[in-house]
């Protein structure tokens, strides 16, 4: 598993993984702060849910294929 390509995918989910954390704290102070921007949010939590979808992509590139 010391391939370049499984490197690079494991570096790609890092940094989605950690924009997905920020993305978060983000969130959290935008509901404690008045006035509330929702439509802001919303598009907040649609980025966040499409970086949990690329995560998601990544991490089954480094499973490796079993035939049942």
């Amino acid at each position: 598993m010391d391939d370049p390509v499984f490197e690079t995918i494991r570096r790609q989910i890092a940094e989605l993984q950690s924009e997905h954390r920020d993305l978060d704290d983000v969130i959290a102070r935008m509901l404690e702060s008045f006035p509330i921007d929702m439509l802001q949010v919303q598009r907040l939590k649609k980025r966040k849910l499409a970086l949990k979808d690329q995560i998601a992509r990544l991490e089954s590139q480094l499973l490796p294929d079993i035939i049942a």
